[in-house]
């Protein structure tokens, strides 16, 4: 086999764009290496499952990472397949540069990180940003730009549903700071401090350690409490409808759209 022809069947297995429909079968051992790389960073904070076994956790992001190394070095060496990077080196260079070879960067730099002896988890759970970027394709890709439009459609009306509710949380958090300053200085003693108790109470987290303990202060948290209800329903009725819209659209045009050649061929 030729170095272009390699280079080709390399590039149709590690982009999606490529493959056409669905993951290769490379991809998909790709995600399940990202998935078994994200569990094993979860169990690593887990000392009664990790203590005494520090080599083999160890040993195994090490292989991990080498793996994403390699596949990285393969992704830059393969892209000018792609007509928008067909310039050997200016094209691999803005490959490169792209948000989807940035986030394959991300999935190499915990082993160098670690050999740094700095610390490497939160690079290792932004791994799984590559399962989005490797999930780009088919339906799912067709779902997610519906569900996208979907929110675009409603921007207004969600741009009008967050400017009041910041609106009713900054005029409870005046009242509250009014009514409760002088009993809970400390809680209330400042609008910054009483927009604390609005926002847990307007998102209906209520922590219970900041309360109004004042006859006037109840009244007000009662009233913001109320509001809450109505303005925590607003925004999630608009979404929903979001939703619908999105999934009717596509239900509709899957219905619609013939059988194209790229399923056939992945089927065959």
């Amino acid at each position: 086999m030729s170095k272009q022809a390699l280079r080709h069947r390399l590039h149709l297995q590690l982009e999606p764009a490529a493959w056409g429909y669905g993951l290769s079968p490379t991809n998909w051992v790709i995600c399940i290496l990202i998935l078994l790389s994200f569990i094993g960073a979860i169990l690593e904070t887990e000392p009664n499952i990790t203590q005494g076994e520090e080599r083999v956790v160890r040993g195994l992001e090490v292989i991990f990472s080498v793996i994403f190394i390699i596949e990285y070095f393969v992704r830059a060496w393969v892209c000018v397949e792609d007509r928008r990077y067909r310039r050997p080196i200016v094209g691999r260079l803005r490959y490169l540069i792209t948000p989807a070879a940035l986030i394959d960067l991300v999935a190499v730099l915990p082993l160098l990180f670690g050999l740094l002896g700095s610390q490497s988890l939160m690079l290792r759970f932004i791994r799984l940003l590559r399962i989005a970027r490797l999930a780009q394709f088919g339906r799912l890709s067709r779902s997610v730009r519906y569900l996208a439009a979907a929110l675009v459609s409603r921007r207004y009306e969600l741009s009008i549903s967050a400017v009041l509710a910041a609106t009713v949380i900054m005029f409870a958090s005046i009242a509250l700071y009014l009514a409760e300053r002088d009993v809970q200085p400390e809680a209330f003693g400042s609008i910054p401090r009483a927009m604390w108790w609005a926002v847990i109470t307007f998102t209906t987290v209520g922590y219970g350690d900041v309360y109004p303990v004042t006859q006037l202060g109840r009244l007000f948290g009662a009233l913001s409490a109320l509001a809450s209800v109505a303005l925590i329903a607003m925004p999630t009725g608009i979404m929903a409808a979001a939703f619908s819209d999105a999934m009717q659209r596509g239900r509709h045009e899957l219905d619609d759209e013939p059988e194209d050649l790229a399923t056939k061929k992945y089927e065959k």
